[in-house]
């Protein structure tokens, strides 16, 4: 939503198309048995959990950095190569959350019978998940983008900073998880 309400429309549909991409892995990892949360080494939850929350605050920053600076009349040449790279923010952003192994790993399992074969059923709740979050997400990007050419640049700046700082604050929630 912060990339669609920063940087158009379709910077936003290129994140959902990231958040899905991570959460491919994330049901191909659940559904292989390769990686199953009890044998998550803590190095790993810590490895995956600090990008996580660096990559957070970073972009926290970022969109608090940004708020400050002038606005011109037209895009910057760095809001062209961000929009390049929003199926990136979206893939990263979903896919260094270590909770989500731990949802999918123990979300999936209670829809799959273990007595019929796995990867079409896998395929199945995989592509139905697809389509709908994808549709989610693009209506909040759209949603978005409406609503951050609608509002009057005052409250933008305040939108920026209140969702930067909101970022940064998940950032730092992530840093303080502990495994358990």
């Amino acid at each position: 939503m912060s990339l669609a309400l920063t940087r158009g429309q379709a910077a936003g549909v290129r994140a959902t198309v990231g958040v899905l991409a991570a959460n491919a892995v994330y049901f191909t990892v659940s559904a292989s048995g390769l990686v199953a949360v009890h044998s998550l080494s803590a190095e790993v939850f810590f490895i995956i959990k600090s990008v996580g929350a660096a990559y957070l605050i970073w972009l926290g920053g970022r969109m608090i950095v940004r708020s400050f600076r002038a606005r011109g009349v037209g895009p910057s040449p760095s809001l062209a190569v961000s929009e390049r790279r929003s199926f990136w923010h979206g893939f990263v952003a979903q896919g260094a959350n270590p909770n989500l192994l731990v949802y999918f790993s123990a979300i999936l399992p209670q829809f799959v019978d273990p007595a019929r074969p796995l990867p079409g059923q896998v395929a199945i709740l995989a592509s139905s998940s697809f389509v709908i979050e994808f549709t989610v997400l693009s209506v909040y990007a759209v949603l978005a983008c409406r609503a951050g050419r609608r509002a009057a640049p005052r409250f933008r700046l305040v939108a920026e900073r209140l969702g930067g700082g909101l970022l940064v604050a998940a950032g730092a929630g992530l840093a303080s998880l502990r495994r358990e």
